[in-house]
Protein backbone atom coordinates (compact mmCIF):
# COMPACT_ATOMS: atom_id res chain seq x y z
CA UNK A 1 0.00 0.00 0.00
CA UNK A 2 0.97 3.60 -0.96
CA UNK A 3 0.48 6.72 1.16
CA UNK A 4 1.27 9.97 0.88
CA UNK A 5 0.82 12.17 3.88
CA UNK A 6 0.67 16.05 2.64
CA UNK A 7 2.12 18.41 5.48
CA UNK A 8 5.48 18.28 7.22
CA UNK A 9 4.45 19.50 10.60
CA UNK A 10 4.29 17.75 13.91
CA UNK A 11 1.00 16.15 13.31
CA UNK A 12 2.01 14.56 9.37
CA UNK A 13 5.13 13.67 10.37
CA UNK A 14 3.62 11.39 13.42
CA UNK A 15 1.62 10.11 11.19
CA UNK A 16 4.22 8.89 9.19
CA UNK A 17 6.20 7.66 11.86
CA UNK A 18 3.05 5.71 13.01
CA UNK A 19 2.57 4.53 9.45
CA UNK A 20 6.24 2.90 8.98
CA UNK A 21 5.98 1.46 12.72
CA UNK A 22 2.29 -0.28 12.59
CA UNK A 23 2.81 -1.08 8.23
CA UNK A 24 6.76 -1.93 7.50
CA UNK A 25 5.56 -3.09 3.99
CA UNK A 26 3.75 0.35 3.26
CA UNK A 27 5.33 2.96 1.13
CA UNK A 28 5.09 6.14 2.81
CA UNK A 29 6.07 9.59 1.21
CA UNK A 30 5.79 13.16 3.08
CA UNK A 31 5.88 16.37 0.90
CA UNK A 32 6.76 19.59 2.43
CA UNK A 33 6.72 22.99 0.32
CA UNK A 34 9.49 24.39 3.11
CA UNK A 35 12.78 23.46 3.68
CA UNK A 36 12.80 22.42 7.30
CA UNK A 37 10.43 20.35 9.52
CA UNK A 38 8.09 22.27 11.64
CA UNK A 39 7.88 25.05 9.92
CA UNK A 40 4.98 26.98 10.81
CA UNK A 41 2.14 26.62 13.18
CA UNK A 42 4.87 23.43 15.31
CA UNK A 43 7.23 25.64 14.66
CA UNK A 44 5.90 28.83 16.42
CA UNK A 45 3.86 27.75 19.52
CA UNK A 46 4.57 28.28 22.72
CA UNK A 47 6.09 25.08 23.56
CA UNK A 48 3.54 24.02 25.82
CA UNK A 49 3.03 19.86 26.50
CA UNK A 50 -1.14 20.28 27.48
CA UNK A 51 -2.76 18.32 30.13
CA UNK A 52 -6.26 18.42 28.75
CA UNK A 53 -7.93 21.21 31.47
CA UNK A 54 -10.03 22.75 28.49
CA UNK A 55 -11.82 20.80 26.49
CA UNK A 56 -15.32 19.24 26.42
CA UNK A 57 -14.45 15.61 28.34
CA UNK A 58 -15.66 12.82 25.53
CA UNK A 59 -14.30 15.00 22.77
CA UNK A 60 -11.25 14.36 20.50
CA UNK A 61 -9.35 17.10 21.57
CA UNK A 62 -9.66 16.06 25.41
CA UNK A 63 -9.10 12.31 24.96
CA UNK A 64 -5.86 12.63 22.59
CA UNK A 65 -4.83 15.53 24.52
CA UNK A 66 -4.68 13.60 27.90
CA UNK A 67 -3.44 10.53 26.02
CA UNK A 68 -0.95 12.57 23.97
CA UNK A 69 0.71 14.42 27.09
CA UNK A 70 1.90 11.22 28.43
CA UNK A 71 3.11 9.46 24.92
CA UNK A 72 4.77 12.80 24.19
CA UNK A 73 6.74 12.61 27.39
CA UNK A 74 7.56 9.12 27.22
CA UNK A 75 9.01 9.99 23.41
CA UNK A 76 10.96 12.67 24.73
CA UNK A 77 12.40 10.74 27.19
CA UNK A 78 13.30 8.07 25.21
CA UNK A 79 15.10 9.65 22.41
CA UNK A 80 16.16 12.46 24.42
CA UNK A 81 14.35 15.68 24.04
CA UNK A 82 14.49 18.22 25.87
CA UNK A 83 11.22 18.52 27.98
CA UNK A 84 10.19 19.23 31.98
CA UNK A 85 6.99 18.02 33.57
CA UNK A 86 6.81 21.47 35.56
CA UNK A 87 2.86 22.10 36.35
CA UNK A 88 0.75 25.22 35.83
CA UNK A 89 -1.16 27.75 37.18
CA UNK A 90 -4.16 28.70 36.35
CA UNK A 91 -5.68 31.83 38.22
CA UNK A 92 -8.49 33.85 38.96
CA UNK A 93 -7.04 37.20 39.54
CA UNK A 94 -11.24 38.89 40.12
CA UNK A 95 -13.75 37.24 42.52
CA UNK A 96 -15.99 37.54 39.31
CA UNK A 97 -13.70 34.82 37.66
CA UNK A 98 -14.18 32.47 40.52
CA UNK A 99 -17.64 30.75 38.83
CA UNK A 100 -15.02 29.92 35.36
CA UNK A 101 -12.39 28.89 37.72
CA UNK A 102 -14.62 26.54 39.57
CA UNK A 103 -16.59 25.18 36.37
CA UNK A 104 -12.84 24.48 34.76
CA UNK A 105 -12.15 22.33 37.97
CA UNK A 106 -14.57 20.45 37.37
CA UNK A 107 -14.25 20.03 33.91
CA UNK A 108 -10.55 18.75 34.56
CA UNK A 109 -11.62 16.43 37.46
CA UNK A 110 -14.13 14.82 34.75
CA UNK A 111 -11.37 14.56 32.45
CA UNK A 112 -9.13 12.47 34.83
CA UNK A 113 -6.67 14.99 35.26
CA UNK A 114 -4.07 15.36 38.87
CA UNK A 115 -5.53 19.12 39.48
CA UNK A 116 -6.32 20.86 42.92
CA UNK A 117 -7.81 24.25 43.97
CA UNK A 118 -5.14 26.13 45.61
CA UNK A 119 -5.52 29.76 47.72
CA UNK A 120 -3.72 32.36 47.29
CA UNK A 121 -0.88 31.49 49.68
CA UNK A 122 -0.97 27.68 48.02
CA UNK A 123 -0.87 29.58 44.74
CA UNK A 124 3.08 31.95 45.65
CA UNK A 125 4.00 28.55 47.08
CA UNK A 126 4.32 27.91 43.63
CA UNK A 127 4.67 31.38 41.78
CA UNK A 128 6.20 33.82 44.79
CA UNK A 129 5.31 36.52 42.49
CA UNK A 130 1.76 35.75 41.04
CA UNK A 131 -1.08 37.73 41.69
CA UNK A 132 -4.72 35.70 42.37
CA UNK A 133 -7.63 35.37 44.68
CA UNK A 134 -7.87 31.40 43.78
CA UNK A 135 -6.27 29.20 41.17
CA UNK A 136 -6.48 25.95 39.90
CA UNK A 137 -2.71 23.56 39.87
CA UNK A 138 -2.26 21.08 36.90
CA UNK A 139 0.57 18.83 37.47
CA UNK A 140 0.73 17.02 34.17
CA UNK A 141 1.46 20.24 32.06
CA UNK A 142 5.32 20.64 30.60
CA UNK A 143 7.12 22.16 28.14
CA UNK A 144 9.02 20.64 25.09
CA UNK A 145 10.63 21.41 21.77
CA UNK A 146 8.30 20.54 19.51
CA UNK A 147 11.18 21.40 16.56
CA UNK A 148 13.26 18.71 18.32
CA UNK A 149 10.18 16.18 18.23
CA UNK A 150 9.67 17.28 14.81
CA UNK A 151 13.83 16.61 13.56
CA UNK A 152 13.87 13.26 15.38
CA UNK A 153 9.95 12.08 13.44
CA UNK A 154 11.46 13.10 10.83
CA UNK A 155 14.95 11.21 11.21
CA UNK A 156 12.91 7.79 12.48
CA UNK A 157 10.17 7.80 9.40
CA UNK A 158 13.30 8.07 7.11
CA UNK A 159 15.45 5.46 8.81
CA UNK A 160 12.56 3.03 8.42
CA UNK A 161 11.95 3.78 4.37
CA UNK A 162 9.76 6.59 4.76
CA UNK A 163 10.29 9.01 1.31
CA UNK A 164 11.05 12.26 2.76
CA UNK A 165 10.57 15.40 0.46
CA UNK A 166 10.96 18.52 1.71
CA UNK A 167 11.10 22.09 -0.62
CA UNK A 168 8.57 20.36 -2.77
CA UNK A 169 4.63 22.12 -2.62
CA UNK A 170 1.65 20.58 -3.95
CA UNK A 171 0.23 22.17 -6.68
CA UNK A 172 -2.93 19.67 -7.91
CA UNK A 173 -4.45 16.55 -7.07
CA UNK A 174 -6.07 13.94 -9.23
CA UNK A 175 -7.89 11.22 -6.78
CA UNK A 176 -9.57 8.73 -8.79
CA UNK A 177 -11.01 5.83 -7.63
CA UNK A 178 -8.45 3.42 -6.82
CA UNK A 179 -5.31 5.99 -6.59
CA UNK A 180 -4.61 9.42 -6.28
CA UNK A 181 -1.83 11.41 -8.26
CA UNK A 182 -0.48 14.20 -6.19
CA UNK A 183 1.12 17.10 -8.64
CA UNK A 184 4.28 18.37 -7.19
CA UNK A 185 6.87 21.05 -7.90
CA UNK A 186 9.60 17.97 -7.99
CA UNK A 187 7.60 15.86 -9.74
CA UNK A 188 4.05 13.37 -9.41
CA UNK A 189 3.75 10.92 -6.79
CA UNK A 190 1.06 8.05 -7.24
CA UNK A 191 -1.01 6.72 -3.80
CA UNK A 192 -2.92 4.34 -2.76
CA UNK A 193 -4.12 6.93 0.28
CA UNK A 194 -3.75 10.76 0.80
CA UNK A 195 -3.30 12.03 3.87
CA UNK A 196 -3.55 15.85 4.57
CA UNK A 197 -1.72 17.25 7.12
CA UNK A 198 -1.45 20.67 5.34
CA UNK A 199 -1.97 22.88 8.63
CA UNK A 200 -2.60 26.22 7.38
CA UNK A 201 -3.66 25.20 3.60
CA UNK A 202 -5.24 22.00 4.76
CA UNK A 203 -8.98 23.45 3.55
CA UNK A 204 -7.08 24.17 0.14
CA UNK A 205 -5.45 21.05 -0.19
CA UNK A 206 -9.00 19.33 0.17
CA UNK A 207 -10.54 21.17 -2.26
CA UNK A 208 -7.69 20.52 -4.76
CA UNK A 209 -8.83 16.42 -4.22
CA UNK A 210 -12.54 17.36 -4.84
CA UNK A 211 -13.16 17.25 -1.63
CA UNK A 212 -15.56 20.59 0.21
CA UNK A 213 -14.60 21.16 4.04
CA UNK A 214 -17.34 21.95 5.91
CA UNK A 215 -15.28 25.11 7.55
CA UNK A 216 -12.94 27.36 6.02
CA UNK A 217 -9.25 27.85 8.01
CA UNK A 218 -8.93 31.48 8.69
CA UNK A 219 -5.16 32.46 9.96
CA UNK A 220 -4.70 34.13 13.69
CA UNK A 221 -1.29 36.22 14.43
CA UNK A 222 -0.46 34.81 17.99
CA UNK A 223 2.11 37.89 18.94
CA UNK A 224 4.77 37.53 21.87
CA UNK A 225 6.81 38.81 23.70
CA UNK A 226 10.00 37.73 26.33
CA UNK A 227 10.67 38.81 29.61
CA UNK A 228 14.35 40.62 29.62
CA UNK A 229 16.63 38.13 30.83
CA UNK A 230 16.83 40.32 34.19
CA UNK A 231 13.09 39.50 34.67
CA UNK A 232 12.63 35.66 33.93
CA UNK A 233 13.21 35.26 37.84
CA UNK A 234 9.25 36.76 37.84
CA UNK A 235 7.96 33.18 36.51
CA UNK A 236 9.13 29.90 36.94
CA UNK A 237 6.90 27.67 35.34
CA UNK A 238 3.82 28.34 33.87
CA UNK A 239 0.85 30.92 34.63
CA UNK A 240 -2.20 31.38 32.79
CA UNK A 241 -5.55 33.57 33.59
CA UNK A 242 -8.86 31.62 33.42
CA UNK A 243 -10.04 31.51 29.49
CA UNK A 244 -13.42 32.79 28.52
CA UNK A 245 -15.06 29.32 26.99
CA UNK A 246 -16.20 31.28 24.11
CA UNK A 247 -12.90 31.55 22.52
CA UNK A 248 -10.26 28.86 21.91
CA UNK A 249 -8.00 31.40 22.74
CA UNK A 250 -6.72 31.06 26.46
CA UNK A 251 -5.52 34.71 26.79
CA UNK A 252 -1.76 36.16 27.28
CA UNK A 253 0.20 33.91 29.51
CA UNK A 254 3.60 33.67 30.76
CA UNK A 255 5.62 30.22 29.95
CA UNK A 256 9.16 29.50 30.82
CA UNK A 257 10.83 27.66 28.10
CA UNK A 258 13.12 24.38 28.22
CA UNK A 259 15.87 27.12 27.66
CA UNK A 260 14.71 29.49 30.45
CA UNK A 261 13.50 32.54 28.55
CA UNK A 262 10.04 32.98 29.81
CA UNK A 263 7.34 33.58 26.64
CA UNK A 264 4.23 36.21 27.22
CA UNK A 265 1.36 35.96 25.22
CA UNK A 266 -0.46 35.29 22.55
CA UNK A 267 -2.30 37.88 21.67
CA UNK A 268 -4.38 36.98 18.96
CA UNK A 269 -5.45 39.39 15.92
CA UNK A 270 -6.86 38.22 12.09
CA UNK A 271 -3.54 37.83 9.79
CA UNK A 272 -3.47 38.93 7.16
CA UNK A 273 -1.68 36.33 5.27
CA UNK A 274 -1.68 32.84 6.18
CA UNK A 275 1.66 33.08 6.60
CA UNK A 276 0.99 36.39 7.84
CA UNK A 277 3.85 36.22 11.05
CA UNK A 278 3.61 40.43 11.08
CA UNK A 279 1.35 43.20 10.23
CA UNK A 280 3.35 43.64 6.91
CA UNK A 281 3.05 40.44 5.80
CA UNK A 282 0.11 40.87 3.25
CA UNK A 283 -0.96 38.24 0.77
CA UNK A 284 -4.16 39.82 -1.77
CA UNK A 285 -5.25 36.45 -2.31
CA UNK A 286 -5.62 35.41 1.43
CA UNK A 287 -6.71 38.86 2.14
CA UNK A 288 -9.61 38.11 -0.69
CA UNK A 289 -10.67 34.55 0.42
CA UNK A 290 -11.12 35.78 4.26
CA UNK A 291 -12.61 39.02 3.33
CA UNK A 292 -15.04 36.91 0.78
CA UNK A 293 -16.01 34.68 3.59
CA UNK A 294 -19.79 35.10 4.93
CA UNK A 295 -18.50 32.81 8.13
CA UNK A 296 -15.83 35.84 9.14
CA UNK A 297 -18.23 38.59 9.12
CA UNK A 298 -20.91 36.06 11.30
CA UNK A 299 -18.08 35.74 14.01
CA UNK A 300 -17.27 39.28 14.11
CA UNK A 301 -20.96 40.35 14.34
CA UNK A 302 -20.32 37.87 17.35
CA UNK A 303 -17.34 39.01 18.84
CA UNK A 304 -16.52 42.64 17.78
CA UNK A 305 -15.58 43.81 21.12
CA UNK A 306 -13.28 41.21 21.62
CA UNK A 307 -11.12 41.41 18.33
CA UNK A 308 -11.40 45.21 19.21
CA UNK A 309 -9.54 44.30 22.32
CA UNK A 310 -7.02 41.81 20.41
CA UNK A 311 -6.20 44.57 18.23
CA UNK A 312 -5.66 47.36 20.10
CA UNK A 313 -3.51 45.22 22.79
CA UNK A 314 -1.51 44.34 19.44
CA UNK A 315 -0.96 47.56 18.62
CA UNK A 316 0.38 49.07 22.28
CA UNK A 317 2.78 47.36 24.53
CA UNK A 318 2.00 49.18 27.25
CA UNK A 319 -1.44 47.74 27.06
CA UNK A 320 -0.29 44.24 26.69
CA UNK A 321 2.25 44.51 29.99
CA UNK A 322 -0.78 45.37 31.75
CA UNK A 323 -2.90 42.33 30.34
CA UNK A 324 0.52 40.46 32.04
CA UNK A 325 0.09 42.71 35.07
CA UNK A 326 -3.09 41.02 35.92
CA UNK A 327 -1.61 37.84 36.60
CA UNK A 328 2.00 39.20 37.43
CA UNK A 329 2.27 42.88 39.05
CA UNK A 330 5.85 43.04 38.71
CA UNK A 331 5.91 42.78 35.06
CA UNK A 332 6.28 46.55 33.09
CA UNK A 333 6.51 47.52 29.50
CA UNK A 334 10.23 47.84 30.03
CA UNK A 335 10.83 43.83 31.07
CA UNK A 336 9.27 42.84 27.49
CA UNK A 337 10.68 42.23 24.23
CA UNK A 338 9.89 41.50 21.28
CA UNK A 339 9.79 37.14 20.28
CA UNK A 340 8.38 35.51 16.83
CA UNK A 341 4.91 35.25 16.76
CA UNK A 342 2.93 32.04 15.77
CA UNK A 343 -0.24 31.77 13.44
CA UNK A 344 -3.15 29.69 14.63
CA UNK A 345 -5.01 27.81 11.51
CA UNK A 346 -8.69 28.22 13.15
CA UNK A 347 -11.46 26.53 11.03
CA UNK A 348 -15.02 28.37 11.38
CA UNK A 349 -18.07 27.61 10.40
CA UNK A 350 -20.60 29.62 7.32
CA UNK A 351 -22.49 30.08 10.24
CA UNK A 352 -19.78 31.55 11.73
CA UNK A 353 -19.02 29.05 14.54
CA UNK A 354 -15.04 28.33 15.96
CA UNK A 355 -14.57 24.71 15.08
CA UNK A 356 -13.94 23.80 18.87
CA UNK A 357 -12.36 20.13 17.92
CA UNK A 358 -9.87 18.62 16.57
CA UNK A 359 -11.82 17.84 12.59
CA UNK A 360 -10.86 15.05 10.90
CA UNK A 361 -12.90 13.94 7.82
CA UNK A 362 -12.44 10.54 6.12
CA UNK A 363 -13.59 10.00 2.60
CA UNK A 364 -13.17 6.81 0.73
CA UNK A 365 -9.00 6.81 0.09
CA UNK A 366 -8.57 10.30 1.85
CA UNK A 367 -8.35 11.66 5.53
CA UNK A 368 -7.82 15.93 5.64
CA UNK A 369 -7.01 17.19 8.85
CA UNK A 370 -9.24 19.93 8.93
CA UNK A 371 -9.00 21.82 12.36
CA UNK A 372 -6.36 20.99 14.28
CA UNK A 373 -4.52 24.21 16.40
CA UNK A 374 -3.65 23.79 20.53
CA UNK A 375 -3.46 21.14 21.67
CA UNK A 376 -2.70 19.15 18.15
CA UNK A 377 1.29 19.10 19.03
CA UNK A 378 0.78 17.59 22.36
CA UNK A 379 -1.93 15.30 21.08
CA UNK A 380 0.27 14.62 17.97
CA UNK A 381 0.96 11.05 18.83
CA UNK A 382 -2.16 9.91 19.66
CA UNK A 383 -3.57 11.87 16.34
CA UNK A 384 -1.66 9.84 14.22
CA UNK A 385 -2.82 6.71 15.69
CA UNK A 386 -6.57 7.73 16.06
CA UNK A 387 -5.81 8.54 11.93
CA UNK A 388 -3.54 5.63 10.94
CA UNK A 389 -6.27 3.11 12.29
CA UNK A 390 -9.04 4.42 10.01
CA UNK A 391 -6.85 4.22 7.03
CA UNK A 392 -7.32 1.13 4.20
CA UNK A 393 -4.72 -1.74 4.68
Amino acid sequence: MRYVVIGGGIVGLAVAHRLVQDRPEARVTVVEKESGWGAHQTGHNSGVIHAGVYYKPGSLKATLCKAGSASMVEFCERHDIAHKVTGKLIVATDPAELPRLHALFERSVANGLPVRKVSQGEAREHEPHVACVEGIHVASTGIVDYKAVCVKLAELAAEAGAVMRLNTAVVGIRAGAREVVVRTTTGDITADVLVNCAGLHADRVARMAGIQPPARIIPFRGEYFELRPDRRHLVHGLIYPVPDPQFPFLGVHLTKMVDGSVHAGPNAVLAMAREGYTWGRIRPRDVAEVAAYRGLWQLARKHLRYGVTEVRRSLSKRRFAESLARLVPDVTADDLVPAAAGVRAQAITPAGDLVDDFLIVAEGPQVHVLNAPSPAATSSLEIAKYITARLPL
